[in-house]
């Protein structure tokens, strides 16, 4: 078998996942916006933003099923690594090298690392994180026991890598009911874990320890393997106004106020593992069905297709300057905050777009190119 594998051509997208993937996106922006005003967890606006990862996981497994699952005739693991390469690691590079590059100028009270940062111990943190390989606790050069301390997010596109090298080194040859076996034995750890974490929450997985290993790996494993197994089982059915009503469950599961307060804990994880096991799978299904009503449904939800990535990817570069400088605001409200709350969430999409049309697509395809 060659390298030709790598020009497998391209199967039409699934339009309403494409925009949900967007949705989502720009929840998780705004989460990040809010959760610095918050003063406990249980008290952000946008309580539950932190479950868009969880989705985005059961998304990957989705569209990696469907995109691979029935070319393995004519694929290569090697091959399709590469082409993962191809899609996730430009823009991780970037997330990276911009993280550095605003660095020094996000110094505030609650990092105050920053300023004793030698520039040479700031490019060795940026040349690892281009790898996407964790940073050990030594290395950590922001304060916050970050895996990836120049760009927040990149914790979990570390463990989507690691659901891509297990899929195609084994797990895809899974029978449908072996397959089926493993998704429900991962989801009674993932509910285990939710209702037994003592945070109320399936938040963690961002620090290179034990603790947070395991709960990167439980919050990766359960989704994106059920999405493959969805794509597998699930024949998609036609679903009038599929984007509409999906967008309205997405937002309403990541918009929903904690649950539970501090006495019954357990509650909140509970909701979190239903929605994770019941509600994302149902949600992607259903959106899986959707056909776009007409030519500008179609457009808004590739334009939000295409801009999620580099927006998930790019946005916490610009969130590190907003945390900063409501850190220098003590006790400053949402709406004394919203301007720029405003300006950090236009900026974000502004990035995006720029980093998408001038930065990924065309490093993307160059990379297309030289991997063939």
């Amino acid at each position: 078998m060659n390298n030709n594998n790598t020009t497998l051509p391209t199967k039409p997208h699934y339009q309403t996942l494409d925009g949900l993937r967007g949705i989502a996106a720009i929840i998780v922006l705004c989460f990040h916006l809010t959760e610095p005003l918050a003063a406990t967890r249980l008290e952000n606006v946008i309580n539950h933003g932190y479950l868009a990862v969880d989705f985005f996981f059961l998304l990957s497994g989705y569209v990696i099923g469907y995109a691979y699952d029935d070319r393995w005739d004519k694929l290569t693991v090697g091959a399709f690594l590469r082409r993962r390469f191809e899609r996730l690691q430009p823009l991780v590079v970037l997330g990276m090298t911009l993280g550095a590059i605003g660095f020094y100028y996000t110094d505030s009270p609650i990092w105050p690392l920053i300023h004793t940062v030698p520039l040479w111990k700031l490019l060795v943190v940026m040349l690892i994180g281009w790898t996407l390989l964790p940073v050990p606790l030594s290395m950590d050069i922001r304060g916050w026991f970050e895996m990836h301390p120049l760009n927040s997010v990149g914790w979990s596109l570390f463990f989507e890598y690691i659901a891509n090298i297990l899929y195609a080194l084994g797990l895809r040859k899974l029978s449908n009911r072996a397959l089926a076996v493993f998704v429900a034995l991962a989801g009674a750890v993932l509910l285990h874990f939710a209702v037994t974490n003592p945070n109320g929450d399936v938040t963690g997985g961002w620090t290179l320890n034990a603790e947070h290993m395991r709960v990167g790996i439980t919050r990766t494993i359960f989704p994106y393997f059920a999405g493959l197994l969805l794509s597998r089982v699930a024949r998609p059915v036609r679903i009038s106004n599929a984007f509409l009503w999906c967008s309205f469950l997405v937002a309403a599961v990541l918009l929903m106020p904690r649950i539970g307060g501090t006495d019954r804990l357990w509650l909140n994880g509970l909701y979190e593992a239903f929605c994770i096991i019941i509600v994302f799978p149902a949600i992607v299904y259903l959106g899986a069905g959707g056909v776009a009503r007409s030519p500008a449904e179609a457009k808004i939800c590739k334009f939000l297709g295409d801009l999620s990535y580099p927006l998930y990817m790019t946005h916490y570069v610009l969130v590190y300057f907003y945390v900063a400088w409501v850190s220098r605001h003590k006790g400053i409200t949402l709406s004394e905050a919203f301007p720029a709350a405003l300006l950090t969430f236009s900026g974000a999409i502004v990035l995006a777009y720029i980093s998408l049309k001038f930065y990924d697509e065309p490093t993307s395809a160059w990379l297309r190119k030289k991997l063939k």
